[in-house]
């Protein structure tokens, strides 16, 4: 176990929950060990709540590049170098042991300044593709550690730093992870979980309703949705439903997305890295629907994986329509939840319950501190 006194550890974290929630989940982890931790974040920050919130924090400052114009472009990069200048200022007071970086472009200044500090570096990579952060820093970082057994991108030089420790999922998710998965019963209720999130709710609030409209009368009965909604399509979403009597909750946040996960028969979501993990840490069938415009259409290669594993089922887009996803709950939801226990059973496979201690782990060997002896990672290639 790390020492009470232990040396400073700096996570560099900002942007979307992907980039944040392992975050959140490897300080617990740290904290419970006793370490020493502190937060280099962009602007953000100050909205973090849970641990990430609790922890002494800096502000440094950062810009994205990909799908910029010139202008935009030219103004991120001179953020980055002043961001660079400021982590490197702290650090050399700081003194950290290790800075553990998140990917985005709000972790790179911090890592970029920890490398040429000579600090000891480890990134942790969500995706099952390296994304553009990450891939600029990886041949300057000691370990690269992934979500997925398989990721794309990885330069041939930074092959051999790549550790799997898998996707950490946020602490509220602990209660709920030794839930077994049950089929529906027959004729009995069929709970559906819609997760849409910024990038989702809008497409979703239009074609699940219209799909449920197709689906046998019988098998509408049963249903018990739970849906993500954007507030301007939760008036209309909420009237296709009532026209149709069907028992739904709409909303456009839901603040116990746990219980709702592990109460699910079956979920409809896009396929970001935060839903994946929480979908194969509790063992859930899933329809993804991946977002077209993610960079590197890293959705998609997280869908595929689930996919080719059996966790899954994929629905691009561009076919995500009334009629094909009511093609797809028919199949599903009509038998005798044969598939849907299989797609479970591969899911919970896929999912790593102790991937906050695996990348604890990595971190401790890195930062040459002691492991917690009932974790170890495992070691995967790109």
């Amino acid at each position: 176990m790390v020492a009470a006194a232990s040396p400073l550890v700096v996570l560099a974290a900002g942007g979307t929950g992907g980039h944040v929630f392992p975050a959140e989940a490897l300080a617990a982890e740290l904290i419970g060990r006793g370490a020493s931790l502190m937060l280099f974040t962009d602007r953000r920050g100050d909205l973090y709540g849970g641990t990430l919130g609790g922890l002494d924090g800096r502000t440094i400052r950062a810009g994205g590049i990909a799908g910029k114009g010139l202008l935009a472009r030219v103004r991120s990069v001179a953020d980055l170098a002043f961001g660079f200048l400021q982590a490197r200022r702290l650090l050399k007071t700081l003194a950290p042991r290790t800075v553990v970086g998140f990917g985005g472009y709000a972790s790179v200044p911090t890592v970029l300044a920890a490398s040429a500090s000579g600090i000891r570096t480890v990134v942790h990579e969500q995706n099952a593709v390296l994304g553009r952060a990450n891939r600029l820093l990886a041949g300057r970082v000691d370990r690269i550690a992934t979500s997925f057994a398989d990721v794309a991108a990885v330069p041939a030089k930074a092959a051999g730093k790549v550790v799997r420790t898998g996707m950490p999922v946020r602490p509220a998710f602990a209660a709920v992870m030794g839930q077994d998965y049950a089929p529906p019963a027959p004729e009995g209720e069929i709970r559906l979980l819609v997760l849409g999130g910024s990038q989702g709710a809008r497409i979703f609030g239009e074609v699940v309703p219209a799909a449920v409209a197709r689906l046998d009368a019988s098998l509408r009965r049963r249903l018990v949705i739970s849906q993500q909604c954007r507030a301007e399509g939760l008036e209309a979403a909420d009237a296709a439903y009532r026209q149709l009597q069907v028992t739904v909750d709409l909303a456009p946040f839901f603040d116990d997305v746990p219980r709702r996960l592990a109460a699910a028969h079956l979920v409809i979501a896009r396929s970001g890295a935060s839903t994946v993990a929480e979908i194969t840490a509790l063992g859930r069938p899933a329809i993804l629907i991946p977002y077209p415009f993610a960079s590197d259409d890293h959705q998609s290669a997280n869908a595929r994986a689930l996919a080719e594993s059996g966790a899954a089922w994929v629905l691009p887009q561009q076919g995500f329509d009334a009629e094909a996803l009511a093609g797809r709950l028919t199949e599903l939801l009509a038998g005798d939840g044969t598939a849907l226990a299989k797609a479970a059973a591969a899911a919970r496979a896929m999912g790593s319950a102790d991937a906050a201690a695996r990348l604890a782990d990595v971190v401790a060997g890195v930062s040459g501190l002691a492991q917690d002896p009932g974790a170890g990672a495992t070691g995967g290639s790109a």
